[in-house]
């Protein structure tokens, strides 16, 4: 029972990370720019705030989710914010030479940023319940064991792909030159700041 509630939240938790957004975009370019390394640990504050996600839904915390969904204004108004921040220091970066880490990001920076912007979508936890109640995940919260396994294979899952992810980008990085990195850093900043914009527009509208 245990192995086959952590497995549905490793499928629920693959299967979330997967859509390529503004954050999937993030992860490519940092792994194009810097490496492997610095990709996939933004990925991993993505899969971080996916497994917070998952227990507040598992364990139905329905005070923290409400007041979640509630202030999702002022959540979608910051992440919107954030993202056109991420947007233009992108597209102002420069690629990190190979064999050089010297003025590189810190992997704090970077997990942070990732996580933030992944957690200022409170609708993901709606997701979340809906997908538990789709494949019988019923109130695993009242087994604590069950749900601390449910939310550990969330974010297994979630890792799984950035990891699949990263690695592929870092592959291109091996063929890609300096200049064609530094192009598609602007590239990635201008696609960033307007998935940015559009949020902001969304909220006005």
């Amino acid at each position: 029972m245990d192995a086959g509630i952590f497995l549905k939240g490793l499928v629920v938790g693959f299967l979330i990370a997967t859509p390529v957004g503004p954050i999937g975009l993030l992860c490519i370019q940092r792994t194009l720019s810097q490496g492997k390394i610095p990709g996939l640990v933004s990925g991993l504050g993505a899969a971080t705030a996916d497994a917070i996600f998952g227990l507040i839904a598992a364990l139905g915390l329905t005070v923290i989710s409400n007041f979640l969904i509630e202030e999702q204004i002022w959540l979608r108004l910051f992440g919107g914010l954030f993202l056109c921040y991420l947007g233009v220091r992108t597209f102002l970066s420069k690629p990190i030479e190979k064999a050089s880490l010297v003025n590189a990001p810190s992997h704090i920076s970077n997990y942070g940023s990732t996580f933030l912007l992944a957690f200022t979508n409170p609708l993901t936890i709606i997701i979340f319940v809906a997908i538990f109640a789709g494949i019988g995940v019923v109130n695993p919260g009242k087994h604590y064991v069950s749900a601390s396994l449910l939310v550990a294979g969330v974010f297994i899952g979630s890792g799984l792909w950035w990891f699949i992810l990263c690695g592929a980008a870092g592959v291109l990085r091996e063929k890609i030159s300096y200049n064609k990195l530094a192009w598609l850093n602007r590239i990635s900043g201008i696609i960033i700041t307007i998935f940015g914009l559009v949020v902001l527009l969304i909220l006005i509208v």
